[in-house]
C-alpha cells in the first residue's frame, strides 16, 4: 500500500521514465497526483441519436457496428479504415486515419460509444477519427488532464484510478465536521473521487465547490495569521492628526477619496499596532499626495518616513513632488538612490541617523545595511509588485514596528486584492483630481498605420511628445510582432526622419535606461520607442500621444497602465491600439479599452478574460497558483472561506487545537510552496 507522500515512480504503471514526465506537470508524489485535478470533462453519459447530432459540434453517439472494417493504403505511411454503425434508425459512416489499434477494436455486431464531431453530406452522416469505447464501460463523464509528450490524459486517468485504489489512507480532512456542515460541503474523500470520476455533472459541481473552498480557506487562514503576526505593538503611535494642516498647504483641493484614505490611515496609525494598508488608485488619482500627508503627520509627531520606489526616475519624480508640496514647511526631504555620489550618500545617511532628515525617498538603496534611522515611523513602498515581500520587511525592520503603506497604481478587483494583499487593509482612491482629461482611445488595424504615424507627427510638430510601445526587444522568427530595436531604427530613418527618436527596453543596463528616461523627461527625446518597461515610471506631462503595436499581446490591465503614461498634463491625449488580431477575446479586449478609462472596470474585465493566475503578474505578488479555485467565478465562495477562516482563528488564534492540526499543516505546506518570495 502507498502513502500520500510516496514517490510517484512507485505507483504501479509509472516507473522511472514516466515519473520524469509527471514531474513536468508538477507531480512528484502519489498525493500530488490525486491533487492534479482535471482541467475539463468529456460527457460520454449523454448520448444523442445519429439524426439529432448537430453537425460540427462534439457529441457522443451509441451505435452498433453493422459492417466489416475495411482498410486502404491511400499514400505511403497513411492507411484509412472505414466501417458503418447504426443506432437502430439511421446509419453513420466511421472513418479512422492511421490507427490500426482503434480500428481492430471494432467488432461487427457489438455496441460502442463514438465521441467526436459529426459531419453531414446531404442525408449521409459521418464521424472521422472518433474516440471509441465499448458501450458497457464507456457511458460516463470522463476527466481530461493536463498532458505532456507521451503522458496522455487517458494514461493519467488510469494512474489516478490506481492511486485512489492503492492509497493506504488519505490525509486528515482540513475542514472540520463543523465547517463542512455549516457550508454544506462533502468530505475530502468524497470530493477526490467525484472530481476525478464523476457519474453526473452534479458530482463535478459538488467536488469542485468543496475543493475550491478548502483552497481558499487555507490561503485566507494563512494570510490572517500573517496579518496577526504583524500586529505587534508599535513604537510609532501617532498622537495628533496634522493632515488638515497639510491639506491647507496644497495649491489644490484634495478629492474626497484622498481625504478618506488619509483619514483611514491616520486612524490606523493612532492605534497600538502598526498600520498595514494598501492604497489602491488608478493612474493619476493622487496617491503621492496621500503619502505626503501621512509623512507630514508622522514628522509633526516626531517620526521619520521612508518612501521606496522601484526605479531611480520614479524616486526622483516622487522627490520633486514631495519637495514642492512641502517647500513652505521646515521639514527636510532627501533623495537616496544608487547614483547618488558617495560623499552625498555619507552625508544623507548621517542626517538620517541623527534625525535631521524627516523624509527620505529612494530606491533599493534604502534597504542597504548601513542605512540607519533615528526614529522610523512610516514605510511607503510604491508599485509593490516590483518588490518582494522580503524587501518591504527589510525596510520596515529599520524601525520599531513602523507603519506600512503599500501603493499600487494597478487597479485590482477588491476580492483579488484581498487574496494578493491579504495581510493588508485596503483603501481605494476612486476619484480623479479636477482637471484630469479623459484619454481618447482608438483601435485600428495595420492597414492605416501610416495615418496613425501622421497623427503622431502632428503632435510632435506642436511641441508635444509621444510613445510607441512594442511587445518584443529583438526580432522573433516564430512570432510576427513588432520588435523594439528594429522598429526604432526603421522609423528613425523613414517615417520619423528629422525627429529625435529614443529607444528603451528592459535588456538595457540600468544606467542607460535611466539616461534615456531622463532625456525623455527633459524633452531631448520627442518620440520614445519602448517595451513595457515604461508601464510604471516617468511622469512627463508633455507626452500626449501613444501608439501600442500588437495590442492583442497585452493584458487589459497592462494596456491601461501603459496608456496612463499619457494624459498627465493639461493637453488632450490619445492612445492608438494597433492590432490585426481577429479573435473574439482580442476584439473584446480592444473594445473594452476604447469604451472606458476606469481602471477598476478594466481590471474586472481582465479578471474575467484571463483568470487570477495570469492577472497582472499575480505570480510576482507571491500569489500561489490556484489548483482548482477560480476567482473569476468563485467570488461568493471566497467570501465564505474568508469568514470561515476568521471564525476559526477567533476561537483558536494560533491553531493549537487538535481538530485544527490538519489546517495548520496545510497552511505551513502552502507557505513552504510559496517560498521566500511568497508570504512566509
Amino acid at each position: 500500500m502507498l502513502q500520500f507522500s510516496s514517490n510517484i515512480q512507485y505507483l504501479k504503471g509509472v516507473g522511472e521514465a514516466r515519473a520524469k514526465l509527471f514531474r513536468r506537470l508538477g507531480v512528484d508524489s502519489v498525493g500530488s497526483l490525486v491533487r492534479l485535478y482535471p482541467r475539463a470533462y468529456e460527457d460520454w453519459s449523454s448520448t444523442v441519436s445519429i439524426l439529432d447530432a448537430v453537425p460540427g459540434e462534439t457529441c457522443c453517439i451509441k451505435a452498433t457496428v453493422c459492417a466489416p472494417v475495411t482498410h486502404a493504403l491511400i499514400r505511403k505511411g497513411m492507411t484509412i479504415y472505414k466501417t458503418e454503425a447504426t443506432d437502430g434508425e439511421n446509419i453513420m459512416k466511421i472513418t479512422i486515419f492511421n490507427n490500426r489499434f482503434a480500428a481492430e477494436k471494432l467488432k461487427e455486431g457489438e455496441e460502442y460509444l463514438f465521441f467526436g464531431k459529426i459531419s453531414a453530406y446531404g442525408y449521409s452522416r459521418e464521424m472521422s477519427s472518433p474516440q471509441i469505447e465499448r458501450a458497457v464501460t464507456g457511458e460516463r463523464i470522463r476527466p481530461i488532464y493536463p498532458q505532456t509528450q507521451s503522458l496522455t490524459s487517458r494514461t493519467i486517468e488510469g494512474c489516478v484510478k490506481r492511486a485512489l485504489e492503492t492509497l493506504e489512507a488519505l490525509p486528515e480532512d482540513v475542514l472540520s465536521e463543523e465547517i463542512r456542515s455549516r457550508y454544506a460541503l462533502c468530505s475530502y474523500k468524497e470530493a477526490l473521487h467525484k472530481i476525478h470520476f464523476p457519474t453526473t455533472q452534479a458530482d463535478v459541481m459538488t467536488a469542485r465547490r468543496r475543493l475550491s473552498f478548502e483552497e481558499l480557506y487555507v490561503l485566507q487562514t494563512g494570510l490572517l495569521l500573517l496579518r496577526g503576526r504583524s500586529r505587534k505593538k508599535t513604537g510609532c503611535k501617532i498622537e495628533k492628526d496634522f493632515s488638515d494642516e497639510f491639506f491647507s498647504l496644497l495649491p489644490f483641493t484634495p478629492t474626497g477619496a484622498q481625504q478618506r484614505a488619509v483619514g483611514e490611515a491616520v486612524n490606523d496609525m493612532s492605534g497600538a499596532t502598526p498600520m498595514n494598508r494598501l492604497l489602491q488608485g488608478d493612474v493619476g488619482s493622487g496617491k503621492t499626495a496621500v503619502a505626503a500627508a501621512l509623512s507630514y503627520t508622522c514628522a509633526k509627531n516626531g517620526f521619520q518616513s521612508a518612501i521606496m520606489a522601484p526605479t531611480e526616475i520614479l524616486a526622483v519624480q516622487h522627490y520633486k513632488t514631495f519637495a514642492k508640496l512641502l517647500e513652505a514647511t521646515d521639514l527636510k526631504v532627501e533623495l537616496l538612490v544608487g547614483s547618488t555620489p558617495a560623499k552625498e550618500k555619507k552625508r544623507i545617511k548621517q542626517s538620517l541617523l541623527t534625525g535631521e532628515t524627516d523624509i527620505i525617498i529612494g530606491t533599493h538603496a534604502l534597504i542597504q545595511k548601513d542605512v540607519e534611522f533615528n526614529k522610523l515611523g512610516l514605510v511607503v513602498t510604491d508599485e509593490q509588485h516590483r518588490f518582494g515581500v522580503g524587501q518591504r520587511s527589510a525596510l520596515g525592520s529599520k524601525g520599531y514596528n513602523p507603519h506600512t503603506l503599500v501603493m499600487s497604481a494597478t487597479p485590482i478587483p477588491r476580492t483579488l486584492a484581498l487574496i494578493i494583499y491579504g495581510d493588508l487593509d485596503v483603501s481605494v482612491l476612486d476619484e480623479l483630481p479636477a482637471g484630469r482629461q479623459k484619454i481618447e482611445t482608438y483601435a485600428i488595424d495595420g492597414t492605416i498605420r501610416q495615418r496613425a504615424y501622421g497623427y503622431v507627427k502632428k503632435h510632435l510638430d506642436e511641441g508635444r511628445q509621444g510613445y510607441i510601445v512594442c511587445p518584443l526587444v529583438e526580432d522573433s522568427e516564430s512570432l510576427d510582432l513588432a520588435a523594439a530595436e528594429d522598429y526604432a531604427e526603421k522609423i528613425a530613418k523613414k517615417e520619423f526622419a528629422g525627429y529625435s527618436v529614443g529607444l528603451l527596453h528592459g535588456k538595457m543596463k540600468p544606467k542607460d535606461k535611466e539616461a534615456v528616461m531622463a532625456a525623455f523627461a527633459n524633452g531631448e527625446i520627442q518620440l520614445l520607442v519602448s517595451t513595457t518597461v515604461i508601464e510604471v515610471g516617468v511622469d512627463v506631462p508633455n507626452s500626449v500621444i501613444m501608439v501600442i503595436e500588437n495590442a492583442e499581446r497585452f493584458g487589459l490591465s497592462q494596456l491601461h497602465q501603459l496608456r496612463g503614461r499619457v494624459g498627465r498634463g493639461k493637453h488632450k491625449s490619445t492612445c492608438i491600439l494597433i492590432s490585426d488580431a481577429k479573435g473574439e477575446t482580442a476584439q473584446r479586449r480592444l473594445k473594452t479599452m476604447c469604451k472606458t478609462t476606469d481602471g477598476f472596470k478594466i481590471a474586472d474585465e481582465d479578471l474575467k478574460l484571463r483568470g487570477p493566475g495570469d492577472f497582472f503578474g499575480a505570480r510576482q505578488h507571491g500569489l500561489p497558483e490556484m489548483k482548482i479555485a477560480d476567482l473569476s467565478s468563485d467570488m461568493e465562495l471566497l467570501k465564505q472561506a474568508q469568514q470561515a477562516a476568521k471564525d476559526t482563528l477567533h476561537l483558536d488564534p494560533a491553531l493549537r487545537s487538535e481538530k485544527n492540526a490538519p489546517l495548520k499543516a496545510a497552511v505551513i505546506e502552502l507557505f513552504e510552496r510559496m517560498g521566500p518570495n511568497g508570504m512566509n
